[in-house]
């Protein structure tokens, strides 16, 4: 299938996931902000998916708690997801919620293959590790040839992004690198077995994994160029986008305001997600993690047309995107124009007075 033809595939793609109704992980979560703009009927309400467990999407509870949605009029249910981000992905097609956080290397096929869901802004880079012990030789991705890895499943977008890594290296990451699946919680058992040498994981499991191991930080995506790249976006119901832009728009905002509050105030930020965190981990841990990302790291428009076309590109040649998709079409398709672009240091604003 060309990429030109992927309106029609959309419809019936969506036409058949609209049948499979709900039940992919979403549960709705209602915080004392959410509950007392419920009462202000002036404000626009939507459902946005969030993932809890995922230290990255500490900015949406930011939002929440210092009223960012509220400022730009929106009464902002949050829905705590627990599936895959694949599932979110889902979600968000069929109209399950209006919108989500997600890691780019995980939806781009899946929006490939026709998902009615527009990406409207890279949320931060930094949150996927490479790890191995010490005394593993495991110094450098190319290292990985011959070794075990563990991988949370075979199309993780860890996976994927170390796996293009070693592609550019000359190396086939299919067949000269043993990736093994394990729960996440089960990697570092995995590893003291020797069951595996390293493990392909993100935040918060690896930054703690790191710790609790004592592990080599042997790559992640903060090298070269990916340090002024996305690794995760805001996803937007398609249809959304296209009847109530300013709507997008104001989602938008709020989650870039909300970026930039917790790049600003990562400690404060750690405060107010702690309680979201499973098993207890530390407020200093989780500001230490995002410490770690690319929070102030915001882009929209051109500028993640360019990151989009990128990640396209680079994942054929790991054969996860088809080679005859064109690239740059398919980042003019799935990234509106909501926000302007300015120069410094990837801050966007928008004039909500209209």
């Amino acid at each position: 299938m060309a990429f030109e033809n992927i309106s029609l595939s959309r419809r019936t793609l969506l036409h058949g996931l609209a049948t499979l109704g709900v039940g992919i992980g979403l549960s709705p979560v209602f915080t004392g902000t959410a509950l007392a703009e419920n009462n202000d009927k002036t404000l626009k309400t939507i459902k946005l998916a969030w993932g809890q467990s995922a230290v990255c999407q500490a900015p949406i509870s930011v939002a929440l708690k210092q009223g960012f949605f509220k400022k730009y009029g929106l009464n902002v249910e949050p829905v705590n997801f627990s599936g895959p981000t694949d599932a979110l992905l889902q979600a968000i097609a069929t109209g399950q919620a209006d919108g989500g956080i997600g890691m780019a290397l995980r939806w781009l096929k899946p929006l490939e293959q026709g998902f009615d869901v527009d990406l409207t802004v890279g949320t931060h880079g930094g949150c996927m590790r490479l790890l191995a012990p010490k005394e593993s030789g495991i110094n450098k991705v190319s290292d990985l040839v011959g070794k075990n890895v563990a991988v949370s499943d075979q199309a993780s977008p860890i996976r994927n992004f170390f796996a293009i890594q070693l592609a550019k290296e000359g190396i086939d990451p299919d067949k000269q690198v043993n990736w093994l699946q394990y729960p996440e919680d089960l990697f570092g058992e995995a590893l003291r077995k020797g069951e595996v040498q390293a493990l392909a994981t993100d935040d918060p499991q690896g930054w703690l994994l790191k710790h609790q191991h004592d592990l080599v930080e042997v790559s992640n995506n903060m090298h070269g160029e990916y340090m002024n790249m996305t690794c995760c976006v805001l996803g937007l119901r398609g249809s959304l986008v296209r009847d109530n832009p300013e709507v997008a728009k104001a989602i938008t905002q709020a989650i870039v305001d909300a970026q930039q509050w917790t790049a600003d105030h990562p400690d404060e930020t750690a405060k107010i997600f702690q309680p979201y965190v499973p098993g207890s981990v530390p407020v200093a841990s989780i500001a230490a993690m995002l410490k770690e990302h690319t929070h102030s790291h915001h882009s929209t428009g051109a500028q993640l047309r360019g990151e989009i076309a990128t990640y396209v590109n680079e994942l054929k040649t790991i054969n996860v995107i088809r080679p005859d998709t064109n690239a740059q079409q398919f980042a003019d398709h799935y990234v509106p124009n909501l926000l302007p672009a300015t120069p410094d240091s990837g801050h966007q604003h928008m004039n909500m007075s209209s």
